[in-house]
């Protein structure tokens, strides 16, 4: 029996991909390892930033030097986008893009000397399937469960590579999303994270169209009454009154958390980045998620360095997310991508004061989460319980529906929902819980 690894670099859904890959390649009779010798290595490689680039050839590299014997199989969007660079690596057995990624199982199962050398892969989307539905869903133990509902990006940001890596904007059908969240729920899963690469643009492409809100409102519908959902990214401009309306009528069905992108709060950078929004716009947005939906957790992405962001600039950006009722910031550098408008950009940030810009965000985002943390203090939050207590140093831990991950030291059960009243905050920063 061959034994296989599968090693994941980038977001969410490269995640779910990776599990259904697993879940194929464990079909056809393989054995997954985690600390043994494989035969096979799956890297399934992310290219949103120059970085991601750089830690997938690294992966690779050590894949090889690691596991000389095994076959090296290359997927994920840095394959699709640059398989010329990953062809110069020694190792590499097969190349396989997007649309092939669900075969991986399939190619493994010919002999290795009759397959193919490494090759260009095709395009990201095959033109006659619009959503590649993937035949299992990502877990994190037994609690929580992410599902794919949405793949491909139709926004041309000048900074991104996404839509050349992902191809156009498909949602799942919304059959599928159902009959997909009734299984989760057999299998007693309590949060299920809806995820996309643009999730906000689900059922544009479908027949007839429907919003992410319409679907929301058939899952709290038609789902059972434990089962909660989370949103895992979502533009501003997609969050409307309708939907925050949703979110706070939903009984927390639907999680009081929102990770919004903003890039940056200065409205000439927006432009040039064709992010199509202004700041004022952005902070109309949050204000009114802060004013209609009490407690709410609002993460935010953040981009410093890019071409042309000058300290005024920058101190625009810094401004606004002080201003604002922000949760917490995923930032990064700017990172030319080859093939995009902002590859060729200029004035260039210089790569030392990018990297300065990037730790006062940095700064600025712990002391954002650690005031929303405290804020939380004498609240009583619904909780997915994650990991159990021990009755001696452990203690039981999870996380409330507004993304405070929260410690108790009670008796309760992983993979159950408490409602929690938060009582102080512990020495590493996380919330302290006793059961209500």
């Amino acid at each position: 029996m061959k034994r296989f690894q599968i090693v994941t670099l980038g977001c969410k859904v490269n995640q779910c991909e990776s599990a259904a890959m697993a879940h194929l390649l464990a079909g056809a009779g393989m054995q997954p390892v985690r600390d043994g010798v494989p035969d096979v290595v799956v890297i399934n490689t992310c290219t949103v930033t120059g970085k991601a680039a750089m830690q997938s050839r690294q992966v690779i590299r050590r894949a090889h030097r690691e596991h000389p014997q095994a076959e090296i199989i290359v997927t994920g969007c840095y394959a699709q986008t640059a398989p010329s660079e990953i062809m110069a690596i020694d190792g590499i057995v097969q190349i396989v893009g997007h649309a092939d990624k669900m075969r991986i199982a399939e190619i493994l199962s010919e002999p290795r000397d009759s397959r193919q050398a490494p090759c260009m892969p095709g395009p990201a989307v095959d033109p006659a399937c619009p959503f590649a539905a993937l035949p299992s869903v990502s877990r994190e133990g037994r609690t929580r469960a992410f599902l794919k509902i949405q793949d491909g990006c139709s926004t041309r940001c000048t900074y991104c590579i996404v839509p050349d890596a992902r191809g156009r904007s498909r949602s799942m059908p919304v059959a599928d999303v159902c009959r997909h969240v009734r299984t989760l729920e057999e299998e007693g899963v309590y949060e299920v994270v809806l995820t996309g690469i643009h999730l906000g643009a689900y059922g544009a492409d479908l027949q007839p169209p429907l919003r992410l809100k319409d679907l929301l409102d058939l899952l709290i519908g038609g789902s059972t009454v434990a089962t909660r959902f989370r949103i895992s990214s979502i533009e501003p401009t997609e969050v409307d009154a309708g939907l925050i309306d949703l979110i706070n009528d939903s009984r927390l069905r639907l999680c009081r958390h929102l990770h919004i992108p903003m890039q940056s709060g200065d409205d000439g950078i927006l432009r040039r980045m064709g992010r199509p929004y202004t700041g004022e716009h952005f902070a109309q947005t949050l204000t009114a998620i802060q004013r209609s939906i009490p407690g709410a957790a609002i993460g935010v992405d953040v981009m410093a360095g890019f071409p042309g962001e000058s300290e005024e600039a920058f101190e625009n950006t810094c401004r606004l997310i002080e201003e604002l009722p922000i949760t917490y910031l995923h930032v990064f550098p700017f990172s030319p991508r080859k093939g995009t408008p902002a590859a060729a950009f200029k004035p260039r940030v210089p790569e030392g004061v990018t990297k300065e810009r990037c730790r006062k965000l940095r700064l600025l985002g712990d002391v954002k989460r650690s005031a929303f943390y405290r804020s939380q203090v004498g609240q009583t939050l619904s909780v997915l319980i994650e990991s159990e207590a021990d009755g001696k140093k452990v203690v039981a831990q999870g996380w409330s529906d507004n993304y405070v991950p929260v410690v108790m030291d009670a008796p309760v059960k992983a993979n159950t929902l408490v409602h929690a009243r938060m009582i102080g905050i512990s020495a590493d920063g996380k919330a302290i819980g006793v059961v209500v």
